[in-house]
């Protein structure tokens, strides 16, 4: 018997395994494009916050009124997706907190970029009190999610937007890179873990 046939027939059972395994885990459209179309709301949430801080540091841009109203709206958009699974009451409640957590941000921005450091300390205690305030909705209307888990995610999407701003006001171009590429991967991270989570909970909403 040839090397060949004998590396295919010990590999077969496994091959078999992975086949029964692949379509056991199988997951429906509905789940895809409700995972995927979170996912690209939040990595819109961070690249708008990017440009929102762009052009508010930016001396003469004039496209802040405009940068902040598409931002604003991304948050009504990321809640409007709980709408058919909580229900429109959670669904708002959700965009409320995002939209007090841009505009907390934005006043930090403006206190910054003037140099107003016990400005900008007190406004972080206000955004990190809105992040808790984020983690006790979600938890509490899905017990796949754990409080804890849910402040550290948002803990460090706040941070990752502060080195984005403060790397943007010192002009370290190199480091404002590497500040907005975390943050695109960390919001992934934490949409897939809230876009799963959500699944778990309504499986029945998602069976096709």
């Amino acid at each position: 018997m040839g090397l060949t046939l004998i590396f295919l027939l010990n590999m077969l059972p496994g091959l078999i395994s992975a086949k029964g395994n692949t379509q056991e885990q199988c997951i429906s459209q509905s789940e895809v494009k409700f995972e995927n179309e979170f996912r690209r709301l939040w990595i819109d949430h961070v690249l708008w916050t990017s440009n929102y801080i762009t052009s508010a540091t930016t001396a003469g841009a004039e496209d802040q009124k405009q940068v902040l109203s598409r931002l604003l709206k991304n948050q009504v958009d990321i809640g409007n997706t709980l709408k058919p699974v909580y229900g429109e009451d959670a669904g708002n409640k959700l965009t409320d907190l995002l939209k007090e957590h841009i505009v907390i941000a934005g006043k930090i921005v403006d206190a910054a970029k003037n140099g107003k450091k016990d400005m900008v300390n007190q406004l972080n205690r206000e955004w990190y009190r809105n992040a808790d305030d984020i983690a006790t909705f979600l938890s509490a209307a899905n017990p796949n999610f754990e409080n804890e888990e849910l402040k550290k995610m948002l803990y460090k999407h706040l941070e990752l937007v502060t080195d984005d701003l403060t790397a943007s006001l010192e002009k370290e171009w190199d480091s404002r890179i590497v500040a907005i590429d975390e943050g695109v991967m960390h919001i992934i991270l934490m949409a897939d873990t809230i876009s799963e989570g959500i699944v778990k909970q309504f499986p029945e909403k998602f069976k096709k």
